[in-house]
């Protein structure tokens, strides 16, 4: 059925124009189709348009109101804007997968808050994986650039009230969040990854002193009287600014820092995070987040952290209750440990294509594991012999060189760490390269010492266990990059605490569809975010159209379990353009 338009010419050779409601039929005898006037509209010049709106209406009636509204004529209609939706559309079921959205609306339960703070903090969350930036900026991304459902805009300050609510209900979220996650995935809790990182602040001072309890959290939110906290941790036992001055792992120890913790499982999957001052040191925090999470009733639980938690007071803490833990061990500490399982003699076994494990016996409650790569033996000999040959050239002839001469360019290889350690000086004075380190240095290529307190894990499976600490470091690297950890745009301590949070909940979503679709974020976001919501405006309302899926983003949705999106995605009534 069409409106066909025929052309009659006047005698004084103007055209005039007839319209007509017509329809196609077959006629069986010719075997052609002819078509039928059903009704006749008269001349174009003379059309009762007010009549035409009248029939379109009483026709639209029989229709759904989303097919009505897209069938209005292209004339009739503006395209108003265009969003992406792909990113957030995957993003937001996963939050409720999660049951993140669950546990804030029960949290919210009685309190005064505005009920859309929960799509606040997800619009917060989303914005850290799809287009990182400041909380002004997400607040514009979220009213001008993006499509979160049950948000059409918000701002900075409601951003900011969010976040103070969520450093409120952080503890209570992290623990349900942890069984959700671990329902959702079946994921094996029985390794934990700890390793801590850190991240600058470009400012001039560091933040004043406050007293502090053993886990770095003000004591003045403490009754005044109080000598301990809850947990029974000495209040006021230090007096630190929360960014202050501190080893950087980012080679920025001319900048004030925070510490930062996470705890990830074999599958990738961070379980928690923890922030703290930016001078604490590494050793300590490992025996903090096990305190922490004891009262979530985990299993048997291994902890695999690198060397810098192998104090023997930590391994002493991570045995309580009957957990054990994996720990890299400093080869060159010199420790009696480390001389004797070096010195034992035994096979190697060949474990993977770049991984060789020895074990040797060396105390009664412990295990040690050698590991060998011979892919990082070889990097290790080629750039000792790079280092060798600098050193070479720089100390050539110094032997015709003053002895203060001599003295000036021993300081001047002093800061260099990876030259100095070949560096030997004679009872002379004289500067030559060291034959004897080089030695024992090439007796550690490729190689490094693991201590296990489990009796029954094989070697292969306490190797291979400690070879996925890796995850922690990729969680890092995501955070750093993809999530976009810094700059941190606030000041405040708990406004940090609670943006160091934000990216934990973003890194966890990311990984939950890199686990479910087995490719990356960066390619899944690059896809994802093709798919578009486009806003029409017409006589008749409003309405939000999406494009059509490609092969791509109907592969994601597949894997992840999510309904491809309503082509018609929402209705509203007409508004002023």
């Amino acid at each position: 059925m069409h409106v066909r338009v025929s052309t009659r010419r006047n005698k004084d050779g103007t055209a005039v124009r007839y319209l007509q409601l017509t329809h196609n039929e077959w006629d069986p005898t010719t075997k052609t189709s002819r078509p039928k006037v059903l009704h006749s509209f008269g001349r174009e010049d003379q059309l009762d348009r007010d009549a035409i709106k009248r029939l379109v209406a009483s026709l639209s009636r029989l229709l759904d109101p989303a097919t009505a509204l897209a069938a209005t004529a292209p004339a009739e209609l503006a395209f108003v804007s265009s969003r992406p939706v792909g990113g957030t559309l995957v993003l937001d079921q996963l939050w409720h997968r999660a049951g993140i959205d669950a546990v804030m609306t029960r949290l919210l339960a009685g309190r005064k808050l505005d009920p859309r703070v929960e799509r606040v903090l997800f619009a917060l969350v989303a914005n850290r994986a799809l287009e990182p930036g400041s909380k002004l900026a997400a607040a514009r991304w979220v009213s001008r650039r993006a499509h979160i459902d049950g948000l059409p805009e918000t701002s900075d300050d409601a951003c900011y009230r969010a976040m103070d609510w969520l450093i409120e209900i952080a503890p209570e979220l992290e623990r349900e969040v942890f069984w959700q996650v671990a329902t959702l995935l079946d994921s094996e809790v029985d390794l934990l990854f700890f390793d801590t990182t850190s991240t600058y602040f470009e400012i001039d001072e560091a933040d004043d002193p406050l007293a502090r309890d053993a886990r770095g959290r003000p004591a003045l939110d403490l009754p005044a009287d109080a000598s301990t906290d809850h947990d029974g941790n000495e209040a006021g036992t230090d007096r630190v600014g929360f960014r202050s001055y501190g080893k950087s792992k980012d080679s920025r120890d001319d900048l004030p820092q925070v510490v930062i913790g996470m705890a990830v499982t074999r599958a990738g999957i961070p379980v928690r995070v923890w922030c703290w001052p930016g001078n604490t040191t590494d050793s300590a925090l490992i025996r903090q987040a096990r305190e922490d999470m004891r009262d979530w009733t985990l299993a048997r639980v291994m902890w695999v952290a690198d060397r810098g938690f192998s104090s023997a007071q930590n391994r002493r803490e991570l045995r309580r209750g009957g957990g054990h833990y994996i720990i890299g061990e400093k080869l060159r500490s010199g420790s009696a440990e480390a001389t004797a399982a070096l010195s034992r003699q035994g096979r190697y076994q060949h474990v993977r294509d770049n991984l060789q494990v020895k074990e040797v016996r060396i105390a009664e409650d412990e295990r040690f594991i050698i590991c060998y790569n011979p892919e990082q033996a070889d990097r290790d000999r080629a750039l000792r012999e790079v280092m060798t040959g600098k050193l070479t050239t720089l100390i050539a002839d110094t032997d015709r060189l003053t002895p203060t001469k001599r003295a000036e360019l021993r300081g001047r290889i002093s800061t260099m760490p990876g030259l100095n350690r070949f560096l030997r000086v004679t009872p002379g004075g004289l500067l030559r390269i060291d034959k004897k380190k080089i030695n024992a240095e090439a007796n550690l290529d490729g190689k490094y010492l693991l201590r296990c307190s489990d009796p029954d894990l094989s070697a292969e499976d306490i190797a291979l266990g400690y070879k996925q600490l890796l995850e922690v470091e990729r969680g890092w690297r995501d955070m750093k990059t993809t999530l976009e950890l810094r700059p941190v745009y606030h000041r405040l301590e708990d406004r940090i605490r609670a943006h160091v949070i934000l990216c934990w909940l973003a890194l966890l979503l990311i990984r939950i569809a890199e686990t479910s679709t087995g490719d990356t974020w960066n390619r899944l976001r690059d896809d994802l975010q093709e798919l578009h919501v486009g806003t029409f405006q017409g006589p008749a309302g409003t309405f939000r159209q999406r494009t059509e899926l490609t092969p791509a983003q109907r592969t994601i949705l597949g894997k992840l379990g999510i309904d491809p999106p309503k082509k018609i995605i929402e209705l509203g009534p007409p508004t002023t353009l």
